[in-house]
């Protein structure tokens, strides 16, 4: 596998699938805790598949995490590979490092807080 896959294209699917699992699952639940129902239901009106994903919204997080564990040990294996010994390029290598670990905490960020109000909060807010 290359270091370039390693370092941009699993970071950022890791990324994407965070965002689905907000969209699908988080952000119904949120806008129904929030009492707002109405922006609920012209949500779904819009984006009328958000309702066919949150059936297997416990496959798609699943399917998230594992994204997201395997980005964050191939970014975990890889913080101390050698970059190359030209200077634009060691420049762009740790530049390159430094925004795939920002993404990665990113998509974990926004997963946490997707899997905490799709299978958390209704039983803290509402008992």
């Amino acid at each position: 596998m290359s270091n370039m896959y390693k370092q941009t294209v699993l970071p950022t699917l890791s990324l994407f699938t965070s965002f689905g699992t907000l969209l699908c699952c988080a952000l119904p639940a949120l806008l129904v805790t929030l009492g707002m129902g109405a922006s609920l239901a012209g949500f779904v009106g819009a984006f009328p598949w958000i309702t066919a994903i949150s059936v297997y919204k416990k496959w798609v997080f699943l399917g998230a995490g594992i994204m997201l564990a395997i980005s964050a040990f191939l970014q975990w294996r890889a913080r101390y590979a050698p970059c190359p010994a030209d200077p634009v390029k060691a420049k762009a290598c740790t530049r390159l490092r430094k925004v795939s670990w920002a993404i990665l905490i990113f998509a974990i960020t926004v997963y946490a807080i997707g899997f905490f109000f799709a299978f958390l909060a209704a039983d803290l807010f509402y008992g």
